[in-house]
């Protein structure tokens, strides 16, 4: 957590095979997240630790060491102990940054719950759990939270708080409501607060004592678009050092901003954004409860953030945005770019327009903590739009085909990760986390190449494949390709069911502010320029993708309703 670097060296490949490891010289941190933090706030204690712009809530360091001890706290007091899982239902707020932390400092393990989860999808996610606190928003944007749960647990009319019976919730026995009225049944946040009284407090050190690194501490449930969501569960060692590793590849620096328009619930935010803030004692800005992007470039002005972090349709959304002129990005410097694929047009506006100079690409997954290959601050904008930057310190990743074997340099294959970062497994999930894990390698499922210099280029999702006619075709190389068109803003591509060719190319598409296409004049503008067999059949212009609350774009919602409106079957 110390020492500045100003670029991180990447490892080549040895032998031609795309093999890669990276740098051992810093060690890993072998440290629990409270112990992590205590350290920051020895060192960084008076600096100014979280902003949030919606509720005007401010801390140091010091103020947040504090309110994380009330929260852990009052949590004891109510029940919760090491090992039991508590599950958090809320958009970007105060309360998200605090359970995070507070959960950690006694040992409990934080349950992200998507906030676009409705009531099935809840709860399959607490009893897969077995969530046994559930700290919950009463409603974000158009989810009444609380009447959700209510729906699936009515018991809580007529219990005691704490106390709760539910017969399809069976492990559910506490609900911590924010805001000032909880519903009957539950305790608000400011209860939970106020229990966690100075008698309490002098047990954490003790609890905090007895945790170990290699410890559960998260469950993040990844979406899928095929079967139930799998709750990947991640350890202290595992997200402490990601972080770091993540911080020092941008050369974050104590003091500066870092601007978190991404939601807590995912790695994105919690790890990349939270933790790699506090790793360097920088200040956390969390704009609003979900991404807008007036809100954020407010935010960065403000605050004169030096890093911001984001999926391209977020910087894309913000470059695009009217009133981008009357904001000063002048103190951008750095950040993440990770999600999806980066169009060049679109870094070099994010490099100029915004000033960001330094910005860098990730690449990784909820199951490898999530970093795995990340750009440094100075590698050339061709390497950091064509690739996702080299491998991150103490992680190996190899390209296989189908046989298993490592591929030589440049070969297309699936890509596998190892190292302290790969998770513990699937939460009460043996077989499918057998499936994933092999021989202590991480099958990621995305296509990949690795070249020479041990730059990494993600290909595209090996079930994301289409097959026309016999020719393979991966979505990832024709949207790249469309998004080089003066006029197209974003493009999706996926394969639709064809009676002649088995599947054929179909692409949706958003054009730039102003512009205007014909499907022919696109398809004319492909031939000759890509492979006739690419070149998409079906073309939907679009103003906007369905995107997960992650800011990916949901291809399965596009494909079902493009072969609705095309009166194609499976």
């Amino acid at each position: 957590m110390s020492a500045r670097v100003t670029s991180r060296p990447g490892i080549r490949p040895a032998n031609g095979l795309s093999h890669v490891a990276g740098s051992t010289d810093r060690p890993l941190i072998e440290a629990t997240i409270p112990a992590f933090l205590a350290e920051v706030v020895r060192r960084h204690g008076q600096r100014t630790a979280a902003v949030f712009r919606q509720t005007g809530d401010r801390w140091t360091y010091a103020e947040f060491a504090r309110l994380i001890d009330r929260m852990a706290a009052g949590l004891l007091s109510i029940g919760v102990y090491k090992g039991d899982r508590v599950g958090i239902w809320s958009p970007n707020r105060p309360e998200w940054l605090l359970a995070q932390f507070a959960t950690a400092r006694i040992g409990a393990i934080l349950v992200n719950i998507n906030p676009a989860y409705r009531t099935s999808e809840l709860e399959y996610a607490l009893n897969k759990a077995g969530v046994s606190c559930l700290i919950v928003a009463p409603q974000f944007k158009t989810s009444d939270y609380m009447a959700m749960l209510a729906e699936l647990a009515p018991e809580m009319a007529s219990c005691p708080p704490g106390r709760l019976r539910a017969a399809r919730l069976p492990k559910l026995r506490g609900v911590v409501q924010l805001g000032p009225k909880p519903r009957p049944g539950a305790l608000s946040f400011d209860q939970v607060m106020e229990r966690g009284n100075r008698a309490v407090r002098t047990r954490l050190d003790a609890i905090t004592a007895s945790l170990n690194p290699d410890d559960a501490i998260n469950i993040q449930f990844t979406s899928g678009t095929t079967g139930a969501p799998k709750g990947a569960t991640l350890s202290h060692r595992n997200i402490v050092n990601n972080a770091i590793s993540t911080a020092r590849a941008m050369c974050l620096q104590p003091g500066e901003g870092l601007c978190i328009p991404v939601p807590f619930y995912h790695c994105f935010g919690m790890v990349l954004g939270n933790l790699a803030a506090c790793a360097y004692g920088a200040k956390m800005v969390i704009p609003g409860e979900a991404f807008d992007a007036r809100d954020t470039l407010a935010a960065i002005d403000a605050e004169s953030c030096a890093a911001l972090h984001g999926v391209p349709t977020m910087f894309q959304a913000m470059l695009d945005h009217p009133d981008f002129d009357s904001f000063d990005m002048r103190s951008l410097r750095t950040g993440v770019m990770a999600g999806a694929p980066c169009p060049e047009p679109l870094m070099r506006r994010v490099m100029e327009r915004m000033h960001c100079r330094q910005i860098t690409i990730g690449y990784g997954m909820t199951e490898t903590s999530p970093i795995s290959f990340q750009s440094a601050v100075d590698d050339p904008v061709d390497r950091r739009v064509s690739t996702v930057g080299r491998i991150q310190p103490h992680a190996e990743c190899k390209v296989v085909g189908p046989d298993g074997h490592t591929l030589p340099v440049g070969q297309q294959g699936e890509l596998l990760t190892r190292g302290y970062l790969v998770m513990k497994g699937y939460w009460n999930d043996p077989e499918r986390t057998a499936e994933a894990i092999q021989r202590g390698w991480m099958h990621t499922g995305d296509l990949a190449t690795i070249d020479a210099e041990g730059y990494c280029r993600i290909t595209g999702r090996s079930k994301d494949m289409l097959i026309r006619g016999g020719e393979n075709v991966y979505p990832a190389e024709v949207e790249e390709f469309l998004t080089t068109h003066p006029d197209i803003s974003q493009a999706q591509v996926f394969g639709l069911p064809d009676p002649k060719y088995g599947e054929e190319v179909a692409a949706w598409i958003i054009l730039r502010p102003g512009a205007s296409m014909t499907e022919d004049a696109l398809r004319d503008w492909c031939r000759g320029k890509i492979a006739h067999y690419k070149v998409p059949r079906h073309i939907r212009f679009v103003t906007e993708m369905p995107m997960t609350v992650t800011g990916k774009p949901q291809k399965f919602v596009m494909r079902d309703k493009m072969m609705a409106d095309l009166g194609l079957t499976a």
